[in-house]
């Protein structure tokens, strides 16, 4: 596993870094967001997001980026893609 990897989000949401509960909040607060997760390297941050049944893939992804721009610091890396729908929720996700 990569050493600067710090990924907070199976800690419970009160004891997550405000970056990233804020993060997950504005995420799941966008329509069509079943299920999120969010990892941050230090130069890094990649979200996942579940769809819903009634929103398109490509539409939701646009929709999540828009919304978290405003949290982007300069010169760093965000990335977006959709969660198998296999893959487990993590423990401290928070739900919506």
């Amino acid at each position: 596993m990569d050493p600067c990897y710090r990924s907070r989000v199976s800690e419970p949401p009160d004891r997550l870094p405000a970056r990233l509960r804020r993060t997950l909040e504005v995420v799941y607060g966008v329509e069509g967001v079943t299920g999120a997760r969010v990892w941050e390297w230090e130069d890094r941050v990649a979200v996942g997001v579940r769809p819903s049944a009634v929103t398109t893939e490509p539409d939701l992804l646009r929709r999540v980026e828009a919304a978290v721009s405003a949290l982007r610091r300069p010169g760093e890396t965000w990335e977006f893609g959709i969660l198998a729908e296999d893959e487990p929720p993590d423990e401290g996700a928070l739900d919506a």
